[in-house]
């Protein structure tokens, strides 16, 4: 390679860390990529094995290129050291424990679209902890979000829900996004130390806490071991979504800010939609349309919300 063709491809490097725009459209397609993982990875690698792997392989990484980071600011981690491995144990193993799980049960556009209740779970959250007020536009974006939901675990059909016939992956993917929100209202009490130190310790609590999980799978007879194309799959999640993606997302936040990085959260249920359609062949029905705009409307009257609202 020639001078200037390492000037520029350093030039072109540069340029794609240095745009948050592309990084944060990146971030998000490989959540809403995570989705569609997840739905291929039934019948190639059992639940507990797939999500131990992942964080496991995460920690590979960051001990090769986050050793650094970490041992600065381990005077500062170590007094937080338990409350962070249970914020991993909580947002990271428990949620991907049941978001593949959920997996077996429905489908990859659900599963996108059930991701956008997370802000709402955060909102009530915070109200129920810290009485944070709510205010009237957040409250209509919280029932709009809540009529989305109802929206994909009905069906679309009122006799579903009058049945009370909901689906188990769709309740099981409520359950873990309560999860993390538990995981984003706790990060409150993190260290001020570098995103990638902190994420470094999640990580590591995300991999402690998976292990034993896999080895009741094994006990149970419920394991199953990677096929080559769950080893793929493996290799994606660990990869894309769960390293590259936390990366790009850090990078994206100092360069914008957090409460416009945000934002771009609520494509993660576009994409997924997206690549549920595309690649896995799954209808995207009436319901899943009305469903998607209830939830990203909500999302949005509750950000303009948040935003309007007088500092304390």
């Amino acid at each position: 390679m020639s001078a200037q063709d390492e000037t520029e491809g350093r030039g072109l490097v540069g340029r794609l860390v240095g745009n948050a725009y592309l990084l944060l459209f990146f971030t998000t397609m490989a959540w809403g990529g995570n989705a569609v993982a997840s739905k291929m990875a039934v019948g190639e690698v059992s639940p507990m094995t797939l999500t131990a792997l992942r964080w496991v392989g995460v920690v590979v990484l960051l001990a090769i290129f986050a050793r650094g980071e970490i041992r600065s600011a381990w005077p500062l981690l170590r007094p937080r050291l338990g409350i962070l491995l249970l914020l991993g144990t909580l947002g990271f193993t428990a949620f991907n424990a049941l978001f593949y799980v959920a997996a077996q049960f429905t489908t990859a556009i659900n599963i996108g679209i059930l991701q956008g209740s997370i802000p709402i779970f955060v909102l009530l959250g915070a109200y129920a902890l810290d009485r944070t007020p709510v205010t009237l536009l957040q409250a209509v974006g919280v029932l709009l979000t809540l009529l989305g939901v109802v929206a994909v675990t009905s069906g679309g059909t009122i006799e579903r829900l009058l049945e009370l016939r909901l689906n188990l992956g769709d309740l099981l993917m409520l359950a873990a996004c309560a999860l993390y929100a538990t995981y984003t209202l706790g990060l409150r009490h993190r260290p001020a130390v570098s995103a990638l130190a902190g994420f470094s310790v999640l990580a590591f609590g995300a991999a402690a806490a998976a292990l034993p999980l896999a080895a009741i799978e094994v006990a149970v007879g419920l394991a199953q071991a990677p096929t080559t194309t769950g080893w793929l799959i493996i290799l994606f999640v660990v990869a894309f979504p769960s390293f590259l993606s936390q990366l790009s997302f850090m990078q994206g936040v100092k360069l914008i800010g957090a409460a416009r990085a945000g934002v771009f959260v609520n494509l993660v249920p576009i994409f997924a939609s997206i690549f549920s359609v595309l690649l896995l062949g799954e209808e995207f029905a009436l319901h899943h349309a009305v469903a998607l705009t209830l939830v990203l409307g909500g999302i949005w009257i509750a950000e303009r919300a948040k935003k309007r609202r007088p500092p304390a």
